[in-house]
């Protein structure tokens, strides 16, 4: 297996280079060399028809930006890297990583399965929305071997300092084990999944059979109030400072105040179920956020 992956340096795609390895090639282009956001469809072309892949994961995006920042590195890159790898003629799967947001708000203490009405309440949303329905297009079409894996709320080890977890862990290892940590409000309800079970998931997808629906669910299934899992990382750093929850919550989910996965389909068609707990998930943000300089890194990748 060969396996062209784009955003390799990222939160979740370092972990899945670590899991595709095992697999065969896995081909990592620097962004020095290859941006696919500022790159063209001949480009992209180009380079599926030097590496000649088997499968091309895409974990490339944009969390943050302006609306039109983020349909170009969500909506328009997902539309080149479409075109280019149908235009190359090379059989390759497309594994393209989504995101919880294309629903919009869920019911409290609802489910959301893949048929669930999309209704992003976000530019963030609305821009991986957008990417999605751009695979489904090209997969119905049948010029392309697609699948979206719709991730919920990925936390694990490596969590950058934008995110929730990695700016508490980051706030506890500067301050020491007391002091005052400041977030957003912690009232919403989050499906959390551990970043290394979603790289898994892409893996799964990658050495499925051709599968009968484009889009699949990637989440743990389980809701966690915000405030407790803090807390609960709080616990595991040792921490005895006061928590204050004074800050804006992030504009990409501040209309969503519960989330929850119904993963019944990837259990089905891609053999796949979470297998880490929340408290492994945030004992790996801990350690990885204290981990000593000289400790071995995480693969430098594109």
């Amino acid at each position: 297996m060969r396996t062209l992956l784009i955003g390799a340096s990222g939160f979740i795609g370092r972990q899945v280079r670590l899991v595709l390895e095992p697999l065969g090639q896995v081909i990592c282009p620097p962004r020095g060399q290859f941006d696919l956001r500022c790159g063209t469809v001949d480009e992209v072309c180009e380079l599926v028809r030097a590496t000649r892949p088997t499968a091309v994961v895409n974990c490339a995006g944009a969390t943050t930006g302006s609306s039109e920042h983020l349909l170009s590195v969500n909506a328009v890159a997902t539309a080149k890297l479409i075109e280019g790898l149908v235009r190359s003629g090379v059989e390759a799967r497309l594994v393209r990583l989504g995101s919880a947001a294309e629903y919009g708000p869920i019911n409290h203490g609802s489910a959301a399965d893949e048929g669930f009405p999309a209704r992003p309440a976000s530019p963030y949303g609305v821009s991986h929305l957008a990417a999605t329905a751009l695979v489904e297009q090209a997969t119905r079409d049948g010029g392309l071997d697609g699948v979206v894996l719709r991730v919920f709320n990925p936390v694990g080890p490596g969590m950058p300092s934008g995110n929730l977890f990695g700016r508490v862990a980051d706030q506890m290892r500067r301050h020491g084990t007391s002091g005052l940590l400041r977030t957003g409000p912690l009232t919403a309800y989050r499906d959390l999944v551990d970043v290394r079970d979603v790289a898994e998931a892409v893996r799964a997808a990658v050495c499925a059979d051709r599968l009968r629906r484009c889009v699949v669910n990637v989440g743990s299934g389980r809701p966690v109030l915000m405030r407790d899992a803090v807390r609960q990382l709080i616990r595991i750093a040792g921490f005895t400072g006061t928590l204050v929850e004074d800050g804006e919550p992030p504009a990409r989910s501040s209309a969503t105040n519960w989330t929850c996965a119904d993963i019944r389909l990837a259990k089905e068609h891609l053999g796949w179920s979470p297998r880490r707990d929340l408290t492994e998930s945030l004992d790996g943000v801990w350690s990885a956020a204290t981990a000593p300089d000289d400790a071995e890194p995480l693969p430098s990748l594109a």
